[in-house]
């Protein structure tokens, strides 16, 4: 009788041990799989990825957007301002007096630089920023479209003359810039700057464009009108 009471207190301890076996087996996959979720929220909240936008961190998201909108923004101002300053130049008629305009306006910038005094210094660097941008921009026009066309017309020693000048302007340019609105000797180079100008307009406007005109087709000078807007717009 004892021999079967032991026995069958064996058997029980077994199964008892089995049981308990089984549960912790059971239950092992669950608490894992509880760590590992609490890992990966954890992860998700404190290592969002930098370019997560939009979920968790709307602040992110509307600066983002904000600056987008900004972007777009600015483009379509800058996008109307070169519409409406070449819109105007369009208006004025053909390629030659488009260009005739333009030095018209340069000079008036140099007028008022030589009235200007040493002590409006910030006022001869702002003058002298305009001047550059629309030197720059009439410069463009005429070496990526007229100049050639001049060239394919037989007209090639004036257009290399005309085109060698602009060399000439670079310097001057780059020569005010280094001098300073300070300097005793600005004036006096705006005057010799403005001189050249003068001349090489008078040069196209009397002398070399007139005759290039003679010999363009109406298509042809409708064209050259087409392309130096086209040049304008994206230069302005």
């Amino acid at each position: 009788m004892a021999t079967r009471t032991k026995s069958a207190t064996s058997k029980s301890s077994g199964t008892t041990s089995r049981g308990r076996s089984s549960t912790k087996t059971k239950t092992a996959p669950r608490a894992t799989a509880e760590r590992e979720s609490n890992t990966s929220g954890g992860r998700g909240s404190s290592e969002r990825s930098a370019f997560s936008f939009g979920n968790g961190n709307s602040s992110t998201g509307a600066l983002v957007g904000a600056a987008l909108a900004g972007a777009a923004i600015g483009f379509a101002a800058n996008y109307g301002r070169k519409l409406l300053m070449q819109g105007m130049e369009a208006m004025a008629g053909d390629w030659d007096v488009i260009l005739a305009n333009e030095h018209e306006m340069t000079l008036a910038i140099f007028d008022k630089m030589l009235a200007t005094d040493e002590t409006q210094t910030f006022k001869r660097k702002m003058l002298l920023m305009k001047l550059t941008h629309a030197l720059d921009k009439h410069a463009h026009q005429e070496e990526m479209v007229v100049y050639p066309a001049l060239r394919e017309a037989g007209i090639r020693v004036e257009a290399d003359q005309l085109e060698h000048e602009h060399g000439e302007v670079k310097t001057f340019l780059y020569e005010l810039q280094q001098m300073g609105g300070e300097s005793p000797n600005w004036i006096e180079r705006v005057r010799e700057f403005r001189d050249l100008v003068s001349r090489h307009a008078h040069m196209e406007e009397e002398e070399v464009f007139p005759s290039f005109k003679r010999v363009l087709t109406e298509e042809q000078d409708a064209k050259i009108t087409s392309l130096v807007n086209r040049d304008g717009f994206w230069q302005a």
